[in-house]
């Protein structure tokens, strides 16, 4: 049987926790999320959420859009994504109606493009990545969210390169026996940096000194596609 328990659920129990860790009360907690251009989000908003008291007869929670979520992670000095997935502190949470509760590293993995999800199953106890085909495309549902997960990989290793080059530079500026292990870390640099110019992925800054390397020594597919910061 699948769990009823929604993702709105857990954030307000979240957001009671985290209340409680820093010691705040609902109208400390207005008070923040008013400092952060939240006004609207008062004590009595805030009672609704955690409680899902509404002035009304019933239980009716107030429904929680992205922008009162990130607000309100902000406010009690939390990384949103662990108002949705509170790693450590929670054995399961939900996933889709449709489909079982998973522990909240794997529906983590998920929300952050590292893992495919796994909601068909279990099959001898193991779930496994939906094979559905997309209508129209010939494309697999998981193959699918592959190619929109892309990106996620890229960005983190571009930031790592980034600083990585950025070393190498300063100790070749210093020791020009560096010069050799500088290139060969803007060579790596540049691999990355040119598979996000094949996949039209928006560049992060790099320094102007790092461009202008790169384009001297022809390292780029695409030269004409990278600014260095502040250079438009």
């Amino acid at each position: 049987m699948h769990s009823h328990e929604t993702f709105g659920d857990v954030i307000a129990a979240q957001i009671r926790r985290h209340r409680a860790r820093l010691g705040m009360n609902r109208h400390q907690l207005a008070e923040q999320c008013a400092r952060l251009g939240r006004p609207d989000i008062t004590y009595a908003v805030i009672v609704s959420i955690e409680t899902g008291r509404s002035s009304g007869e019933g239980k009716q929670r107030r429904r929680l859009d992205v922008d009162d979520w990130f607000v309100l992670a902000l406010a009690l000095a939390t990384p949103p994504l662990l108002l949705l997935l509170p790693l450590g502190s929670e054995a399961t949470v939900p996933t889709v109606p449709a489909a079982d509760s998973r522990d909240p590293y794997t529906v983590w993995q998920w929300m952050t493009g590292e893992a495919t999800p796994t909601l068909d199953g279990p099959i001898d106890g193991r779930y496994v990545p939906d094979s559905r085909q997309i209508a129209g495309t010939g494309q697999t549902w998981a193959a699918a969210w592959a190619t929109a997960a892309y990106p996620v990989s890229l960005y983190p290793e571009l930031a790592r390169r980034r600083e990585t080059a950025h070393k190498a530079r300063l100790r070749a500026s210093l020791d020009p026996s560096a010069q050799t292990e500088y290139v060969d870390r803007l060579d790596e640099l540049a691999q990355i940096v040119n598979d996000m110019t094949r996949a039209s992925l928006t560049l992060p800054e790099l320094s102007p000194e790092l461009v202008e390397d790169l384009k001297r020594l022809e390292l780029l597919d695409h030269p004409d596609q990278i600014n260095p910061k502040g250079i438009e």
